[in-house]
């Protein structure tokens, strides 16, 4: 089976989460989930048969996983029930789970035992674990990774049997050959080892981008002419990341043939493929490829040789929700895994949300090119508490033990009730018969009842109190514990939270910061406590900025006007400061001064011309504009008498011209008094 491996912030990673079904019956399909939990379902029920979480799961994610093969299994039961009595490593390897973290280190996990069965680290690798292959027979383990290395494991002793450089560039997949004694490794290029001898057998061309995922899908040479040498004439497939065709090769005597036969076209980069091995030439090989897109697509086709143009899928099945409503638009179901079962007529299906997958087994009997089925699935984020291994055992108390238990308030020790009430309750049964209230037994017991519901709650509940409220929405519940402002009860509430209650408590912070600006200043303290206890268990979410979007826009939104409110901020208290200052310096007395010129009016109407000069009061300008009327009238007046002076010159004269010729005449009408008095 093939597994992805989670994409982290490497663009060259494969997409999709590490998963596999159990091999041959496929009684169990697991699942490392992107927060670090491995989870094992039942494929037939849908039920949570285990869980486990490593103890460097934030650190060290899973990035890829495989099943130990049945042959391998069948042969360790059979040992086991020879030696009984040896303690021996072997005996415990049947169901194992190998899981490849990003630090370099494989843990084996019996599904038998619900625990981690050993640890591989020693002498291993240095990277991230890129592939995992167990070996058919020998019960060794086979893994690459991105310091170019491939390891061979022992797994009885938990050693490295062999190390050796694989490749230039990391190497990304492997696969063992159907007899067990080849191997293929792809980082970019594809090489074919021969497992005695670590010799390279083949190079193939391989592709572009790194190799995700290498299968053999023959297991006999379609030259039956020739003597079969366990490899050549077998047909083998590969995917690459961001790649949409799948090329098959073929092993040829020829060492020079290194492209591809033929090849399969899908609509995106596939994550998951599983296919049914061809036992002969005639017999086709099936194939599943689940895509990026959550689409699978089908291809039926017998390998025989060269195929120029690629090959498009016979079936592609498709699930969504049904449209309830005129209105209402069905909406697609992303698939995560495909696999087929044991008779290769019906193909199981994983498909939802990767915390709560829902398991389907679909008959492969339409001869449709597309097929949608419609599914409803839960919004619930919670998973169905029904593990089928559990080590809680319920203790057996003897009748005659007593068992103390801490006070409900505060975990004190139980009260001594008063001797008064509880000879009333005593007094109350005997006359009247019937039993006492719920509160009076309680205070006889020395447990206080609660009076009302707005009494404080206590701390150590509030964490359940918040994952209960965002799992049931309840508001009232969640108010009760998000309007808390107590910085120390927020940060213990936000540790012991869940980790699967980390994203909703973030979307119910989100509503309520769009909300009155009162509650944003609460709001952002939780925000704050959540970004930086849960931060690494946030930076493994391949898909957060699509969850968080909408707080990216609104801390966006809020943070364009910080710039021009801190303007205006500097700006009133510019204007405040020298209000301020201004107002002191009314307030202070003026010291004393003496005055250089004191004016007293007199009793006098005549005033000197110097004093009229000294005077500075509005009334002065006023006399002073007067004045000046007064002397310019005086010069327009003295003006007009000389023009009149000059007028009168000249009449004068031509009277004593007159006055002359008169006198000599003897009529002089004026005497000359007159004429001076006119002059």
């Amino acid at each position: 089976m093939a597994a992805g491996g989670g994409g982290g912030g490497d663009p060259l990673a494969p997409a999709g989460l590490p998963c596999a079904f159990s091999p041959d019956t496929q009684a169990y399909f697991a699942l490392a989930s992107s927060d670090g939990h491995l989870r094992v379902w039942e494929t037939a029920t849908t039920r949570l048969h285990q869980e486990y979480v490593p103890s460097a799961h934030l650190s060290g994610t899973c990035t890829c996983l495989a099943w130990a093969p049945a042959r391998l299994q069948a042969k360790e039961s059979h040992q086991r029930k020879k030696r009984k009595s040896e303690a021996t490593g072997t005996s415990d390897q049947a169901d194992l789970l190998a899981l490849g973290t990003a630090v370099g280190s494989i843990l084996l996990y019996s599904t038998v035992k619900g625990e981690l069965h050993s640890k591989l680290i020693n002498g291993g690798h240095e990277n991230r674990v890129n592939c995992i292959q167990w070996h058919q027979d020998n019960g060794c383990l086979y893994s690459c990774s991105d310091d170019k290395y491939i390891v061979e494991w022992n797994i009885q002793t938990c050693k490295v049997k062999c190390k050796w450089k694989g490749d230039n560039s990391s190497v990304s997949a492997l696969c063992i050959s159907p007899d067990g004694k080849m191997l293929l490794s792809a980082g970019r290029t594809i090489k074919l080892w021969v497992l005695e001898t670590k010799d390279i057998y083949r190079h193939f061309t391989g592709h572009a981008t790194p190799v995700s995922s290498l299968m053999f899908t023959t297991i006999r040479s379609s030259n039956e002419s020739q003597p079969f040498d366990g490899v050549t004439g077998l047909y083998f497939l590969s995917g690459a990341v961001h790649d949409r065709l799948l090329n098959v090769w073929q092993v040829r005597s020829e060492s020079r043939e290194k492209s591809a036969v033929m090849s399969f076209t899908v609509t995106d980069e596939p994550v998951h493929i599983d296919l049914t091995l061809s036992e002969n030439k005639e017999e086709p090989v099936k194939l599943a490829v689940v895509c990026r897109d959550g689409q699978v697509h089908l291809f039926e086709h017998i390998l025989n040789g060269h195929c120029k143009k690629p090959l498009t899928s016979n079936c592609t099945i498709q699930i969504a929700t049904p449209g309830k409503g005129k209105k209402a638009t069905p909406k697609p179901i992303p698939i995560l895994a495909a696999g087929f079962c044991s008779d290769k007529m019906s193909l199981l299906l994983v498909y939802g949300n990767w915390f709560q997958p829902a398991i389907e087994r679909v008959a492969l009997n339409s001869k449709e090119s597309h097929v949608c089925l419609e599914r409803e699935i839960s919004n619930c984020w919670a998973p169905r508490v029904e593990t089928a291994v559990t080590k809680v055992r319920t203790p057996v108390v003897n009748s005659e033990a007593k068992v103390l238990v801490p006070g409900i308030p505060g975990h004190q020790a139980l009260n001594k009730p008063p001797a008064q009430q509880t000879k009333e309750v005593e007094s109350k049964r005997k006359l009247g018969g019937n039993e006492g209230s719920i509160e009076e037994r309680l205070g006889a017991m020395g447990i206080a009842a609660k009076e009302g519901k707005d009494e404080l709650l206590q701390t150590n509940s509030f964490p359940v109190l918040l994952t209960q409220g965002l799992e049931s929405n309840d508001l009232e519940m969640l108010n009760k514990v998000l309007q808390t402002r107590n910085l120390n009860l927020i940060k213990k509430t936000v540790l012991r939270i869940p980790l699967h209650a980390v994203i909703p408590l973030l979307q119910e912070l989100t509503k309520r910061l769009q909300g009155h600006p009162n509650s944003a200043v609460v709001m952002v303290q939780w925000l704050k406590c959540v970004l930086t206890v849960h931060a690494s268990y946030l930076s493994t979410l391949p898909d957060l900025v699509h969850q968080l979007g909408t707080l990216y826009q609104l801390m966006e939104s809020r943070v364009k006007t910080f710039q021009k409110l801190s303007h205006l901020h500097g700006k009133l208290i510019l204007l405040i400061t020298q209000v301020t200052a201004s107002e002191k310096t009314k307030r202070m007395p003026s010291p004393a001064q003496q005055a250089k010129l004191v004016y007293e009016e007199e009793s006098s109407e005549e005033e000197s011309d110097d004093e009229i000069a000294e005077k500075d009061s509005d009334d002065n300008w006023d006399e002073d504009e007067d004045e000046k009327e007064s002397v310019k009238e005086d010069i327009d007046e003295e003006n007009e008498e000389e023009d009149e002076d000059a007028e009168e010159k000249e009449e004068n004269g031509e009277d004593r011209e007159m006055s002359s010729e008169k006198e000599v005449n003897g009529d002089s009408d004026l005497d000359p008094e007159n004429e001076s008095e006119e002059e």
